[in-house]
């Protein structure tokens, strides 16, 4: 499982919020364990962040079935630019934490993020989570395992970023730059080394999550081509492609 994505089954899932100090930089912790009624592939769709998940469950099929997750060991899930399946069965039982953008270099050292765009690499045990601690209060296990690791409390982009929420992803590159006194270069590269991803691939994940939330609570009366006008897309079919192409889904499936 990815950030800002609920499951849509009966399977187990729960999020909690981090310790106040570490707001800032972690969206939420996150649970779930499968049941034996249904067993199946659940989605996760791009949102521009990277993750820390443990497995405490049988082994879990993950990156639309390229890569085994073991039990007891801890992966790092890189910023993603299209869907992700894992499979979901009865004896899943996973552990995550959702970080906010840019904030993977507050806690831990290591290679650029646009070397774990779209993939899941196992921690080496100085990065991982003890599994023999972590049972028997997970949260409070995370809140000090993050407390503990904070390095810096300054995050990277931050401004840059809150510029692209605060625009729904609609703001052009060039302005972005402009605004945050950087060039259009400079950018990239801290993107790249931060993030995972370009300032306008984050952009266009923020501007569809914008179109997702506005599908989803809509009324029925409310035009698709309304909806893709209101968030920056040429027309009906620029918004369908975008769907496709985050979600593997056409508007009306989701």
């Amino acid at each position: 499982m990815d950030c800002r994505t609920t499951p849509k089954h009966k399977m187990e899932y729960k999020i909690i919020k981090p310790y106040k100090d570490l707001k800032p930089f972690i969206h939420f912790y996150w649970e779930l364990k499968g049941n034996e009624l249904e067993k199946q592939w659940e989605r996760v769709f791009p949102d521009g962040c990277a993750g820390v998940i443990m497995n405490l469950g049988s082994t879990c099929l993950t990156d639309n079935g390229s890569l085994s997750m073991e039990f007891g060991k801890t992966y790092v899930v890189g910023a993603m630019t299209s869907f992700k399946d894992s499979f979901i069965d009865s004896d899943t039982h996973l552990l995550g934490v959702c970080l906010k953008p840019a904030t993977f270099a507050n806690f831990y050292s290591y290679a650029s993020q646009n070397e774990l765009t779209n993939d899941t690499i196992e921690f080496e045990k100085s990065n991982s989570f003890n599994v023999d601690k972590i049972f028997n209060n997970p949260f409070d296990y995370l809140n000090q395992f993050f407390s503990d690791r904070i390095k810096a409390k300054h995050i990277p982009l931050q401004s840059v970023i809150n510029d692209i929420h605060s625009t729904n992803g609609q703001i052009n590159i060039h302005q972005l730059s402009k605004r945050n006194f950087t060039t259009v270069r400079q950018l990239e590269r801290n993107f790249k080394r931060f993030i995972g991803l370009s300032p306008k691939e984050y952009s266009n994940i923020i501007r569809f999550q914008n179109a997702l939330s506005i599908i989803k609570k809509s009324d029925e009366n409310r035009s698709f081509l309304d909806v893709a006008f209101e968030c920056g897309y040429y027309d009906h079919s620029h918004l369908t492609n975008e769907i496709k192409r985050n979600t593997g889904l056409s508007p009306s499936q989701l």
